[in-house]
């Protein structure tokens, strides 16, 4: 589909994504109803067909750019924010445009600083001719449905294309950015000429630079499989505490170059069980990485596994009560958490910060996909993962996998 994009001076979007404006205009005048929407200040940044056609009855052929509350509802701004900031949901009020009556019905969305308008004409009451019947009912709620799946299918062939389309933009990157940072390491060892301090500091800068690159990409090219379905899990027979002393060694370098202490504690009564090696690889060291860009110099990071009765697994092999007094000693699962002594989360947070592109905190680096991507992860192995933190305490992530893996 080809058309202008919509900037963000005529309507902000949610981060990431980018949808022609034929597209969303297309959308929204599928809406019966009058529909209009404006920014704090009251103005107008889209308008259906429905509701241009009754402000053209009042002499506004380009209702875009007019105020909503002065030149539409002929309101006080500050009556109707008085409201919304009081508590109330919506607000509802008559409105006459012509020789017609609509009730108007106002939803503030705080996250995008919009305010959503809906018109719906008031007929006349003892008027029969204008009383629906059940089944005209019945013929506009199939029609709107319709409108609505046909709006959903067309967003999601438009979030498909963008998807495939910035994973072939960073498969691409991956070649040239794995180029630079091996020139860095080369120009590093001495090789080339011996560096001084000043030359090596900013070789050393740029390198760290290349290799957060190089992992964000990494990172959406994993995305992208897991969005895709292409995830297929290679599981085989494993040690866990090589997979994670192997990750510890690679990231005790970056610890250290941001002072935080890096602990690891790994139960040797582990044993080798089937799991894919580089997916749970990356499961915990997106969780590691996590945990150092949440916690500030002079802190620690500390990275534990061992063995874990997980009792969801027996639950259907005994009732409760039975489970209780024979309990099963024998673990079926594997624990691994990494906690922090970071800012913690508060709990509102808790559930969200494994969905796709969140991030709690806005002023750290990231697409908010390294919690999202270890969550899919771990559950393609059929185990669970979640996080428990409270403000200023910090924040411990644990995950458990199953050692019954066919």
């Amino acid at each position: 589909m080809t058309g202008r994009t919509i900037t963000p001076q005529e309507m902000e979007q949610p981060q990431g994504l980018s949808l022609p404006i034929d597209l969303v205009q297309g959308l929204v005048d599928a809406v019966d109803e009058a529909f209009l929407v404006s920014d704090r200040a009251g103005t107008l940044l889209l308008a259906n067909g429905k509701a241009r056609k009754h402000l053209a009855t009042r002499g506004f052929s380009q209702p875009l750019g007019l105020n909503l509350f002065s030149n539409v509802l002929c309101v006080d701004a500050g009556e109707v924010f008085s409201q919304i900031e009081g508590g109330q949901h919506e607000v509802k009020m008559i409105l006459e445009l012509g020789e017609a009556k609509y009730r108007v019905r106002m939803r503030w969305m705080p996250d995008s600083d919009w305010l959503v308008v809906q018109l719906a004409e008031q007929v006349a009451a003892g008027d029969p001719g204008t009383h629906p019947t059940v089944q005209e009912l019945l013929q506009e709620r199939e029609i709107t449905y319709r409108n609505l799946l046909a709006a959903y299918l067309k967003l999601q062939e438009v979030n498909r294309q963008k998807t495939v389309f910035l994973a072939s933009a960073a498969h691409e990157l991956k070649t040239p950015l794995a180029v630079i940072k091996g020139y860095y390491d080369l120009l590093l060892t001495g090789s080339l000429g011996k560096l001084t301090e000043k030359q090596r500091d900013i070789l050393e800068e740029s390198k760290d630079s290349c290799e957060r690159l190089v992992r964000l990409v990494s990172m959406f090219l994993n995305y992208s499989a897991l969005e895709s379905g292409k995830l297929v899990l290679q599981l085989r027979d494993n040690d866990l505490r090589d997979c994670l002393e192997e990750l510890t060694k690679r990231w005790s370098e970056a610890f250290q170059r941001k002072g935080v202490r890096l602990e690891a504690t790994f139960d040797p009564s582990i044993p080798t069980f089937r799991f894919d090696y580089q997916k749970v690889q990356q499961a915990a060291a997106n969780l590691l990485d996590n945990s150092l860009k949440h916690t500030p110099a002079g802190g620690s990071v500390t990275l534990c596994a061992g063995p874990h009765f997980w009792e969801r697994r027996v639950a259907a092999a005994a009732p409760s009560s039975e489970r209780r007094r024979f309990r099963l000693p024998r673990p079926n699962s594997v624990e691994v958490s990494v906690a922090d002594s970071g800012p913690g989360i508060p709990a509102e947070h808790h559930q969200e910060i494994f969905e796709d592109f969140v991030r709690v905190d806005r002023n750290t680096s990231g697409m908010g996909l390294g919690l999202a991507i270890a969550k899919r992860l771990i559950q393609a192995h059929r185990g669970k993962i979640w996080v428990e933190s409270e403000p200023n305490a910090g924040s411990k992530f644990t995950f458990l996998l199953p050692m019954d893996q066919s």
